[in-house]
Formats: C-alpha cells, structure tokens, sequence
C-alpha cells in the first residue's frame, strides 16, 4: 500500500512539473516575441515566430494579412521601442497552445491584445500564427 501511494504521489508530482515547465517553455517564447520587438532584436523575433507565420488583424473591417518575415523585417536592429509586454494567459494541450498578451507602447492611446498560437515541434515551442487589434474594454 505504501508503496501504490509513493508511486502515485511521484506520478502527480512530475505531472505538475512538466505542466509547470511547459508553461515556462510558452513563457520564453512568447517573451522572446515581447522583447525582440521591444528591443529591436530581429533574431530574438524569429527565434519565437515560425518562419510561415503571418500576423491577422481587421482593418476597415476587412482581413489583413501581413506575413511574418515582412513584419520582423520591419524592425529596426537595436532600437528601443519602450513598449513594454506582458501575458495575460497561457492555455496548452499536449503540443498545442494558445496565449493572450497586452502590449503597450508609448503614444498610443490604448494597447494592443495578441493572441498566438504556438505548436511545439522537435522540443520547440513556436509561435505559429498571430492575431491582434486594439484594446477597447475596461478588462
């Protein structure tokens, strides 16, 4: 008996790690997004970002599409931005996840809300596609 105990115990012990260290494994990720573009790091960016990732918004009420390689492009090496980032949540299964973050940068009237979902693939959690717009709730 005391051994079936030990055993389970251990068993929820390392699911409750694992589960810790995904969310930390997300984490990283979606931080290496948030400070590349703060920072003006194109490789940090590309480091979180799946190549074919493209970034999702609506304008004028319309679908815009704006590919990810164009967006990294567009920013400027070393450059401080001051936008400033945090995750407002992280929801995974197995080698799926999805992740809410605000970002916030300076002059704009209010920040942005990202949404991401990332796929992990060969031990690599990434950033497969990106959604935005602009916050307007209270929240």
């Amino acid at each position: 008996m005391k051994k079936s105990i030990l055993l389970l115990l251990t068993v929820c012990i390392s699911t409750a790690a694992l589960a810790q260290s995904e969310t930390e494994l997300i984490t990283e990720t979606i931080n290496d997004y948030i400070e590349g573009t703060s920072y003006g790091n194109q490789d940090q960016v590309r480091k979180a970002f799946h190549p074919d990732l493209n970034l999702y918004s609506i304008r004028n009420g319309k679908l815009h599409v704006w590919f990810g390689q164009d967006y990294i492009n567009g920013i400027t090496e070393g450059r401080n931005t001051g936008r400033t980032g945090k995750i407002l949540s992280i929801d995974y299964e197995n080698n799926v996840a999805t992740a809410k973050a605000e970002i916030i940068i300076p002059g704009r009237p209010a920040p942005f809300i990202d949404y991401f979902i990332l796929a992990k693939a060969e031990g690599k959690w990434t950033i497969i596609h990106k959604a935005y717009t602009v916050k307007t709730s209270s929240d």
